[in-house]
């Protein structure tokens, strides 16, 4: 029926996952699991629902209890919505790419230490420096990794290397000249001042912003 539209969408393919794997009887973390599940994905479809009527609806469905609403009401609302759902534009994948990218820093700017340097780099500091700093020709020598927005690696050493920074992204280059030696920062770098609307391979997809953990052990000028 139109009524268990929303959950049968949104958690199909998380029942069918969890049907794969015995709970026992503790069934707490596969009922989350499909809260979370569901509440992401009306979070992105539907942004401005009450969420107190959501779970009340889910509740006495759930339950097998008498509905607020009449079923010809609910069928009409949901009919209603998915006409207007149909009606809306297509966003183009660059649109939606950049909506995520800014919805991430600007949850990335509301965290406590966090401040902005030029072109939108927030940095967080994790550890300080007092050494010198390199020179817009520069070198440095780092220890970083690099996390996508979902915390993938999808880049990192293990050994001090060192850098031109004139052969580094715009971000590292403009973050890393501001860095005395013996800091270490957390950077997240916005799409633009990385690798921008071309992405880098199957690494990094187009409008993604990047975060770094570097570790500044020496440079020059």
């Amino acid at each position: 029926m139109s009524r268990y539209l929303f959950l049968s969408l949104c958690v199909f393919f998380s029942v069918a996952q969890a049907a794969e794997k015995p709970k026992g009887d503790d069934t707490h973390d596969l009922s989350y699991s499909l809260g979370a599940s569901l509440g992401e994905r009306l979070r992105q479809e539907v942004p401005d629902l009450q969420l107190q009527a959501l779970i009340e609806g889910l509740q006495q469905a759930y339950q097998g209890k008498p509905l607020t609403l009449k079923d010809e009401q609910i069928e009409q609302i949901l009919a209603e919505h998915e006409a207007q759902v149909a009606l809306q534009p297509t966003l183009p994948q660059s649109e939606i790419a950049l909506q995520k990218e800014r919805a991430f820093l600007d949850e990335e700017k509301a965290k406590p230490g966090v401040r902005e340097l030029t072109d939108g780099i927030l940095l967080t500091e994790l550890a300080p420096g007092t050494g010198a700093k390199a020179g817009p020709n520069g070198k440095v020598q780092v220890l970083y990794i690099g996390r996508l927005p979902d915390g993938t690696v999808f880049d990192q050493n293990s050994q001090p290397q060192w850098f031109g920074l004139d052969s580094v992204i715009s971000g590292w280059r403009s973050a890393l000249q501001q860095m005395p030696v013996g800091a270490k920062w957390r950077l997240v770098i916005p799409s633009a001042e990385a690798y921008g609307a071309e992405g880098a391979g199957d690494l990094i997809a187009p409008f993604t912003p990047l975060v770094f953990e570097v570790e500044l052990r020496g440079a020059t000028s």
